[in-house]
């Protein structure tokens, strides 16, 4: 995870990416004004008068009603006086009287609070309530993935969920490509038809009998026969649909979030996510992994002429031979843990299992580069990507290292020593040395860290999104393809977003497609590692 060779470029597009994020659409809801269901009810409560007079003569300066036992807040007499008012109060002196003993409070300066009565009351409360939704799925087709195929044409199903339990959904409307339509009831069936390739637009909201009607979802949804018969007279479908109120099978990794479909039939295999370990094993002749077991002891190569070391630390090819027989269980002893954190995150097993061979063949120990740490080399300065683009993580995190109320300005508005503080410490958090350890590695801390690892490259892909809606305006879907994406995605973990961004902006300033190849022609010279590492993950 190399980031200090963009940092420059970085700088460059900063600004950029910071307003992007006041304008990132949302792909599942519309661009209506947010709606907002609201109740009022009354609530019984003691109302306290207190006044605040002068010292001097005892006038009234102003009355102030509160709810609560006790003295009126600051804030309080901030609201229902002056603000004039208040900063007299707040800097009147204690007043002593001129003779001990006495209650003569005359040539006192300022202003005192004086309890006047309570009594009960009624006030009116504003309560928000929670707003209808509508969901989506198939009906007469569960697709089988990953290719998402169905042997014949299903319904799409929209359905109205109503959460006031006086209330109920009285229709669902919408439109499809275009063609608006209407249905009573709670839900509503709409027989698919073949779609172009790059598939047609749904909208759709659940009207409710309290008055008001759910948020305006999308869905993108892709219908096209696969050419396949199974039957004289019969043919599959590949459907996809995307949209955050999708019901059905797990969507391809980030399509959901770049509006992307996934290759017709499925993905490559390296964007797999294999349903079992055995179809992710390898058998990798790594170096410098090699180097790293003969180092640390676990594989004896005396018998090499040069201990089975070149002078980098990397195996020669006695070395290799020679760990051969460890290579394959080391490489592959991560695969379970790999699968688990992949499918909870939403990324692809096999991606991930390839941005580990890359930055570390496996080794999570500190040694070609420092200050890189875990299997996936993550810096203090890579970890930018996840605290920024995971606000769940952020949450989680922040407090265990910062103040709470630190926190709650958001990573964005932290001073630049907190986020520093918090990069440092996720990034310390991947270590894996340990010199009490079996082969000096803490094995426990790598298999705990594979998440984080996972969270960090799907923190990229929304990262991704960002940079290309930035260039273009538009959804990544719309402007390139899923493989494409990921080739960014890999990129951008690689080399970071500033590189990633010039790349991108270059591409379609000069008005070409947004391909990878394209994309691939203008990285600058300090960022062009990022090509052979994206052809290598993606083998």
């Amino acid at each position: 995870m190399k980031r200090a060779a963009s940092v420059l470029i970085g700088l460059i597009f900063s600004i950029g990416l910071w307003v992007g994020f006041l304008h990132k659409p949302n792909p599942a809801i519309g661009e209506d004004a947010p709606l907002v269901r609201q109740t009022t009810i009354q609530i019984a409560y003691t109302e306290y008068e207190w006044w605040l007079l002068k010292w001097a003569d005892s006038s009234l300066t102003c009355r102030i009603f509160i709810d609560h036992d006790g003295l009126p807040k600051p804030e309080e007499v901030a609201e229902q006086c002056s603000i004039d008012v208040y900063k007299a109060w707040q800097s009147t002196p204690p007043c002593e009287p001129a003779l001990v003993g006495s209650f003569d409070t005359f040539g006192c300066k300022g202003l005192y609070l004086h309890f006047v009565s309570n009594k009960p009351a009624q006030k009116e409360l504003v309560i928000d309530l929670p707003l209808a939704s509508a969901i989506i799925s198939l009906e007469g087709c569960q697709p089988t993935i990953p290719e998402n195929r169905c042997p014949t044409l299903p319904n799409l199903l929209i359905s109205g969920q109503e959460p006031l339990p006086n209330e109920r959904i009285t229709a669902i409307e919408g439109a499809y490509a275009d063609q608006p339509f209407y249905c009573e009831g709670e839900s509503c069936l709409l027989p698919l038809t073949p779609t172009p390739l790059e598939g047609v637009e749904v909208v759709f909201w659940a009207v409710s009998s309290f008055g008001d009607t759910s948020p305006k979802y999308k869905a993108h949804v892709r219908v096209v026969e696969t050419g396949v018969r199974q039957n004289p007279g019969e043919s599959g479908w590949y459907i996809d649909v995307l949209s955050s109120q999708w019901q059905g099978n797990p969507l391809a990794s980030c399509a959901e979030t770049w509006q992307a479909f996934q290759p017709l039939g499925g993905p490559p295999l390296w964007l797999s996510s294999p349903s079992s370990t055995d179809l992710m094993a390898s058998d990798e002749p790594y170096y410098y992994l090699a180097g790293r077991l003969i180092s640390q002891g676990v594989v004896d190569a005396s018998a090499c002429p040069t201990g089975g070391l070149l002078p980098n630390g990397y195996a020669d090819v006695c070395g290799l031979e020679s760990a051969r027989p460890y290579l394959q269980a080391w490489q592959n002893q991560f695969d379970a843990q790999i699968l688990q954190a992949a499918i909870e995150n939403g990324i692809p097993a096999q991606f991930l299992k390839n941005i580990f061979a890359q930055e570390s063949q496996f080794w999570p120990g500190v040694f070609k580069a420092p200050f890189e740490f875990g299997l996936g080399q993550i810096t203090d300065l890579g970890a930018d990507a996840l605290l920024l683009w995971n606000d769940q993580f952020y949450n989680q995190f922040c407090p265990l290292i910062l103040a709470q109320e630190v926190c709650d300005k958001g990573y964005l508005h932290l001073s630049r020593d907190h986020q520093a503080m918090l990069r440092g410490a996720l990034a310390i958090q991947a270590k894996a040395d340990c010199p009490q350890c079996a082969a000096g590695i803490d094995l426990t801390n790598t298999f705990f860290t594979i998440p984080l690892f996972a969270k960090t490259i799907r923190a990229n892909c929304e990262q991704v999104a960002q940079i290309v809606y930035n260039a273009t305006g538009e959804m990544p879907g719309r402007v390139s393809n899923y493989e494409d994406l990921w080739r960014m995605t890999a990129a951008n973990y690689h080399v970071g977003a500033g590189c990633l961004s010039y790349a991108v902006h270059q591409t379609v300033n000069n008005g070409l497609p947004l391909t990878w190849e394209n994309i691939a022609q203008y990285f600058t010279e300090p960022c062009k590692s990022a090509l052979p590492y994206v052809e290598k993950v993606t083998r």
